[in-house]
């Protein structure tokens, strides 16, 4: 049976290391790494997201300053908020909630903010950044799959071939970058991929970030193969609502090596980078006005 990769045991390490740093920062700077989150709207799941993310920001030390706009808030408003933010000494890092309302536009906001406080790792400089193995603030999704990998694995993923399964600019494609920062060999497949479960059978680290449930069976894995599931989907299933992701995990721990579950993965994971994030920012910006 494949060893169950524990998200929670990980991100609550990471989250300990935040909190020593954050802890230096405050005796080296007399302020607290300050985190903005703003949320627009009254989506449940988002509420969720943005309550968790305070939690965690403020059980490592760090300043969580929290903005709450109505769902009808304009695009004007919300560019505002975003300037006054990026200008704001206090702030080190900024994050609004995705997604937004279906009137505002995702792309104008995230290229709004500046890529110094950009923790999420979206805005195309730092995206830019990673394409090219420059320094910069590494989305928090990818970056906790590292960490995830190199527990299993060691630092050393020179050789290894890795398939990423999904493309997304969230996910997939900067997952693939770090991986060949790693000296991985890496193939993405994707909904044009032809045969993609032949691909995904020869990866010595699968990660699925797809967005379909279950759809990685044991018939997609090598034996001895790292799996990392970053799916989250809601299920029917005996009546009941459930949460996978997008490997079947049942089917898949018996032949992976190591293997992420769902919940209690990836998730954790997100959460813990995103304060990371912070702390980088907040050093480098401190470090760029002395």
């Amino acid at each position: 049976m494949a060893t169950r990769i524990d998200g929670k045991v990980i991100s609550a390490q990471v989250l300990d290391e935040v909190a020593t740093d954050a802890a230096a920062f405050l005796e080296d700077y007399g302020i607290k790494p300050g985190l903005a989150v703003v949320l627009v709207g009254e989506d449940p799941a988002s509420q969720v997201y943005v309550r968790n993310k305070i939690a965690r920001a403020t059980e490592s030390g760090l300043n969580s300053i929290e903005h709450r706009l109505p769902i009808d808030t304009t695009q004007e408003t919300l560019n505002q908020l975003v300037a006054a933010l990026n200008v704001d000494p206090a702030v080190h890092g900024i994050l609004v909630q995705l997604p937004l309302p279906a009137h505002l536009d995702e792309e104008q906001i995230i290229a709004a903010i500046s890529p110094e406080k950009d923790v999420d790792g979206f805005h195309p400089v730092n995206v830019g950044a990673l394409s090219v193995g420059k320094e910069s603030l590494v989305p928090c999704t990818p970056q906790g799959c590292m960490i995830m990998i190199g527990k299993v694995l060691g630092d050393d993923l020179s050789g290894k071939h890795a398939v990423v399964v999904g493309r997304s600019n969230i996910v997939g494609k900067p997952m693939a970058a770090l991986l060949l920062q790693a000296n991985c060999t890496v193939t993405v497949v994707h909904s044009r991929t032809n045969n993609p479960q032949a691909l995904a059978q020869q990866a010595d680290i699968l990660v699925a970030a797809v967005g379909r449930p279950e759809m990685i069976g044991a018939d997609w894995v090598k034996p001895g193969a790292t799996v990392i599931d970053v799916g989250i989907n809601v299920i029917e299933r005996n009546g009941q609502r459930k949460l996978v992701g997008d490997v079947d995990y049942a089917a898949v721990e018996p032949v992976a090596a190591a293997i992420t579950p769902v919940p209690g993965g990836v998730g954790p994971m997100t959460i813990a980078c995103l304060m990371k994030n912070t702390l980088t920012a907040a050093r480098r910006l401190m470090s760029d006005e002395l």
